[in-house]
């Protein structure tokens, strides 16, 4: 399984050059200053389409300077995938719509088979999962309002998913990313194939409190203990519908 460590911008540029040397890494379209470096040190990189930032600070999404920036950063040899821009709160059929504007626009820039994965999110319905795991190698399953994450109501939801995205044995029918899905007790039970989260880069600035008493000396030094806890676990290799995991008290 690959971990993606976001790069939130929480730390300096030499942590999350230190942080990014041989990971893979995660970049956000809104948060894209560091990539010009981190691409250059880490094992890989995916393109998250900032669609959510722009969203929550309520300004209209910049979708026309997001596929320049895909169609540039997509052919350095880092490169992994790219997120699908999804609409926050928007229906299905707006949703799929801008996969189809996506795809429309990277044929225009005569980038036809680039790796993009669309986003599910949690409160859509299974029949739109089925329809993305059918005619994607990659999806990512996002979160939503409904579903806060790490709850029962979370992992019910997940289980439900992956449910119809793995066959009768158990084994994905398509790749699946998880977005802020990189904890081990989350993918360590399903057959994710990647997740990210901004988990390392923040929590750096945790001091002694995360650490104990032996706490490491500097951010990018704790950053770096927690992406290694991170990545010393790996996901399923199968999805077990006879045992699903029902969430966390």
């Amino acid at each position: 399984m690959k971990k993606f460590h976001g790069m939130s911008g929480a730390g300096s540029l030499r942590d999350q050059i230190s942080l990014a040397t041989n990971r893979h890494i995660f970049v956000s379209y809104e948060r894209d200053h560091c990539l010009p470096l981190v691409a250059s040190v880490c094992d890989g990189f995916a393109l998250d389409n900032g669609a959510y930032s722009s969203w929550k600070k309520g300004e209209p999404y910049d979708f026309s300077g997001f596929i320049d920036f895909v169609t540039q950063w997509s052919r350095h040899p880092s490169f992994e995938f790219v997120v699908v821009p999804d609409i926050i709160g928007g229906t299905e059929d707006e949703n799929d719509h801008h996969i189809e504007k996506f795809n429309l626009s990277m044929v225009d820039h005569k980038m036809p088979h680039i790796d993009s994965a669309p986003v599910w999110h949690l409160d859509e319905g299974l029949d739109r999962l089925d329809r993305l795991v059918d005619g994607h190698r990659l999806i990512c399953l996002g979160g939503s309002p409904e579903h806060s994450l790490y709850s029962k109501p979370w992992y019910a939801r997940i289980d439900q998913a992956f449910s119809v995205i793995c066959d009768q044995l158990g084994r994905p029918r398509c790749k699946v990313h998880g977005l802020r899905m990189l904890n081990p007790d989350c993918f360590s039970r399903y057959p994710f194939h990647s997740a990210d989260s901004t988990n390392a880069e923040r929590n750096g600035g945790i001091g002694v409190e995360r650490f104990g008493q032996y706490p490491a000396a500097t951010r990018g030094q704790r950053s770096a203990v927690i992406a290694g806890r991170i990545e010393s676990a790996q996901s399923s290799s199968t999805f077990d519908q006879t045992h699903k995991f029902i969430g966390i008290a």
